[in-house]
């Protein structure tokens, strides 16, 4: 997604690391931040510093900005509201309000389930339209007509990358959706990819290393295993080299690059489930929580001394005071990132819609000349 709504715990007594699917609609940033990086790195106890989402958004929103004054007109991004969830109407308000402070065009359509699909076929066939973001959920999480909603946005306008498409390029580390040219890029989900930008900025990648590998020696986990954030997440940090828990009410899943770096894309290993969350957290340099629920907290005290720590969630994942005695560095919410990464996803839209135009009049004046 580009949100972070999950499957709802039905009790306290209940785990806290059961998860539904986000209620969605996910280059390195210009800005040069501080070097964080030194922080990043497990050590002594130290002072922690709190970094806003809005602070990070900031270079991602120059980016658009720029890329957007290359363009004849503005992109326009269609948002479809078919069910009454709080966090859904607030990603929608959110949406509406990024966009047009950002030269975008926003149509917000509040539609029923019954007319849900004939709309976004009819958008997807509407020319003036560049983007299409579907709020989930809109169906039970026993369900699987999410799923197939979420295959009914045209490839060439799904802004949050859940087409099949994307998902498998994503899954299998392919960046481009015409190789070998590689001049459109693969869309990748919002909410993930805010995580990969957030460190990006703390500069927990490492840019001495090549491209594709600049995670490699960290140690990851994340707590969540949604098909829309957690699992796609865990895979991208785990193709950028990183060795990742992914933490979840089943268990502990290891997503890594296999074979040192050269493999090209992520495997996962299940763990012996006498391994749980706390055997994860002592061993990572930078722990990652979207768990909902406003009783769940991470324990601090497991927490190694010096490590980076973001919170995806709606609620609050981590005490405040407490990590700040743990953490280097405290990331509580990641909103302001999302929705930049959001319009970043919509103006690629444009661009690769406008390569695909080049490559059909290309194709065609070819047939012209053959006939």
């Amino acid at each position: 997604m580009c949100s972070t709504n999950f499957r709802k715990t039905p009790s306290a007594s209940a785990s806290p690391l059961q998860t539904r699917e986000p209620a969605t609609a996910h280059t390195s940033i210009a800005r040069q931040p501080p070097n964080f990086y030194a922080m990043a790195t497990p050590a002594a106890r130290t002072n922690c510093k709190v970094i806003l989402a809005g602070t990070i958004a900031k270079g991602l929103l120059a980016e658009v900005a720029d890329g957007l004054s290359k363009l004849a007109e503005k992109p326009k991004l269609v948002g479809f509201l078919a069910n009454e969830d709080p966090a859904a109407h607030m990603y929608a308000d959110w949406s509406a309000k990024t966009c047009r402070e950002n030269g975008f065009d926003f149509d917000l359509r509040v539609v029923s389930k019954a007319d849900i699909e004939e709309s976004i076929l009819s958008a997807n066939n509407d020319p003036t339209i560049h983007g299409i973001i579907v709020y989930y959920p809109i169906y039970p999480a026993t369900s699987r007509q999410d799923s197939y909603i979420q295959q009914l946005v045209s490839l060439s306008k799904d802004v949050e990358g859940l087409t099949h498409r994307y998902v498998f390029n994503m899954y299998q580390n392919i960046r481009f959706l015409d190789p070998p040219k590689n001049e459109q890029k693969s869309i990748l989900p919002c909410t993930p990819l805010a995580v990969v930008k957030v460190l990006e900025y703390l500069q927990i990648y490492n840019s001495i290393l090549p491209y594709g590998n600049r995670l490699f020696g960290k140690t990851i986990t994340v707590i969540n295993r949604s098909e829309v954030v957690g699992r796609p997440l865990a895979a991208l940090l785990a193709n950028d080299g990183a060795k990742v828990y992914s933490v979840d009410l089943d268990g502990v899943q290891m997503f890594t690059r296999g074979q040192g770096i050269t493999k090209y894309h992520h495997e996962v290993h299940p763990q012996d489930p006498s391994f749980k969350l706390e055997n994860c957290l002592p061993l990572s340099d930078v722990v990652i929580s979207g768990v909902p629920g406003k009783t769940y907290k991470v324990d601090t005290n497991l927490i190694r001394d010096g490590a980076v720590c973001i919170n995806f969630s709606s609620d609050k994942n981590f005490d405040s005071d407490a990590v700040k005695q743990k953490a280097s560095i405290y990331v509580p919410a990641i909103g302001k990132v999302t929705i930049a990464v959001l319009l970043r996803n919509l103006l690629r839209l444009v661009q690769n819609q406008k390569a695909s135009a080049v490559v059909a009049a290309d194709q065609e004046v070819a047939g012209q000349r053959e006939g």
